[in-house]
């Protein structure tokens, strides 16, 4: 039996959960969704991938639940128990000192919410909870030169929240989050269809379309059609109609904007030299959702500032988290500036 669990780093999305295990690197990558019984939701039947594979085939006697929105905790117990489920499938349950854990939250979290997710964590089997600001994670996990005087600016844009940040000396100087990502792009396009078709089509259908038609920038040249099936609210049965990659870009318009707009309240506030230094650089992307086609260049349009994407967008903030935890000299000096023990 093993005395002592390896430190372990979590990435605590919306859509998906990461976690890294000290010198085992990234073992676990799961949806962050619990199917649990619908008449007591204490009694959880499947977590991650197995309840993404019962999403929609449930019988009335189960309900899926997603944890977290928007980047917090939303239920709470349904969160402990994927935690722990997620701990116990990365390192076991057989070690008699508990691991140390590092996870990721967004720069806007408000001390209650931070709070949560360190309760939850510890309850699930930590010994002690971490936390690390997204964009700084994901800054050193893309390799920015975060420990530099110089300020490099990153924009981590996730299923539930976008956080942006500008980083010099080894912590975050400006930082912003909106309550806008992924899965409000597929909403947007939901609503888009329910509104003008009067057709209702589901998130897995919605996040299809967003990857395959929707641009953020205006669609030049060949308008690509598809046919969406859904159900049809005027008719009551189930109907095909005609979607466009005009109508997806028309639909992700406005969270698109938002997070523009989250980008320019950060620069607004930057000091000069370190806005200068952006401007020189360049805004650097992370995330899934910031895989958007077109995001990169609706950004810099907008803002006259160069835009580049991460090598590995997704995993850039459970990269950085593993950096820290495989140097400990790092994680203490971040855990003075960066981590909220409140």
């Amino acid at each position: 039996m093993p005395f002592k669990a390896p430190d372990v780093a979590i990435d605590l999305g919306t859509t998906n959960t990461m976690l890294y295990v000290h010198r085992k690197g990234i073992v676990v990558n799961e949806p962050t969704l619990v199917v649990v019984e619908t008449r007591d939701h204490h009694l959880v039947r499947a977590v991650g991938d197995e309840a993404l594979y019962l999403m929609g085939r449930t019988k009335d006697t189960m309900t899926a639940v997603k944890p977290i929105k928007d980047g917090t905790i939303a239920d709470f117990d349904a969160a402990e128990v994927m935690i722990r489920y997620f701990l116990r499938k990365a390192i076991g349950s057989s070690h008699l000192v508990k691991p140390r854990i590092l996870v990721s939250v967004p720069t806007s979290m408000d001390s209650v919410s931070r709070k949560a997710v360190r309760e939850a964590v510890s309850v699930a089997g930590a010994k002690e909870v971490l936390l690390v600001e997204k964009p700084l994670a994901a800054a050193i996990g893309s390799g920015l030169p975060v420990y530099d005087p110089t300020g490099s600016m990153v924009v981590d844009i996730g299923g539930g929240t976008s956080d942006a940040a500008v980083i010099a000396l080894g912590g975050i100087v400006v930082a912003q989050s909106v309550k806008v990502g992924g899965e409000r792009m597929d909403q947007a396009i939901i609503d888009y269809l329910k509104k003008n078709s009067s057709v209702v089509i589901g998130g897995p259908t919605a996040e299809d379309l967003k990857k395959d038609l929707a641009c953020a920038t205006a669609v030049t040249g060949e308008n690509t059609v598809t046919h969406v099936r859904g159900f049809d609210l005027l008719a009551a049965r189930v109907m095909d109609v005609e979607f466009t990659a005009a109508q997806a870009h028309d639909a992700i318009t406005e969270p698109c904007m938002a997070i523009v707009a989250c980008i320019r309240w950060v620069l607004e506030r930057t000091p000069p030299e370190l806005a200068a230094d952006v401007m020189r650089a360049g805004i650097h992307l992370t995330g899934g959702a910031s895989q958007l086609l077109g995001l990169d260049k609706l950004i810099a349009a907008q803002l006259g500032i160069p835009v580049l994407q991460a090598r590995e967008p997704g995993d850039a903030t459970i990269t950085g988290m593993g950096y820290l935890i495989e140097n400990p000299d790092l994680l203490a000096s971040v855990a003075h500036s960066a981590i909220n023990a409140n």
